[in-house]
């Protein structure tokens, strides 16, 4: 073997087609693009486009409602919590926080933290600190001689300039009032 005789394996190097190099290359004027038309063009593609029939994501229902200012919770049940710490995946000795549940495989990342529910049963002493916990996990955490802290505060819309919108002014005024009858009642 020489070096003018090293060469690619047969089929591993594939040249690109050429177009629009006169008419007998077979890919001429046009260049394989047909006549007119959006595709005929260059730099557009028309997704969705089905030749003027109503294209599919126009045809199916539209349902329900997607809240974008829904708070999102990574919730965990307290029955996961123990067969976390039954399989030494958990530490008790310490605070329970929300970076050690995500490290344990317990939840997953979300928006405003993670959140406990009462599913399942609990026998360790635990104390934890996570973004909210349901009434029934609490009693539950408590009853096995635990302690809960709950840190999630709903953010507080404002207006343009800072304050507080209306409704949240027209509300307080109005539990100013009630209160005010409920105290000379």
């Amino acid at each position: 073997m020489k070096l003018n005789e090293i060469r690619n394996n047969p089929g591993a190097h594939k040249r690109k087609l050429k177009v629009g190099r006169g008419s007998s290359s077979g890919l001429g004027k046009t260049s394989g693009r047909g006549v007119k038309g959006a595709k005929a063009r260059t730099g557009t593609k028309v997704y969705g486009f089905e030749g003027g029939q109503m294209p599919l994501h126009m045809r199916m229902p539209k349902r329900g409602f997607n809240n974008i200012f829904a708070n999102d919770f990574s919730e965990v049940n307290i029955g996961r919590l123990q067969k976390a710490i039954d399989a030494k995946r958990l530490d008790t000795s310490g605070k329970i926080t929300e970076d050690v549940l995500r490290k344990a495989g317990l939840a997953h990342k979300s928006r405003d933290g993670v959140r406990l529910l009462g599913k399942g049963a609990i026998t360790a002493k635990l104390e934890i600190v996570v973004a909210g916990v349901s009434a029934g996990a609490r009693a539950a955490i408590e009853k096995a001689g635990g302690s809960v802290t709950a840190t999630f505060k709903k953010p507080e819309h404002m207006n343009r300039k800072g304050a507080p919108g209306k409704r949240r002014e027209r509300r307080a005024k109005a539990a100013e009032k009630r209160a005010a009858r409920t105290s000379q009642a």
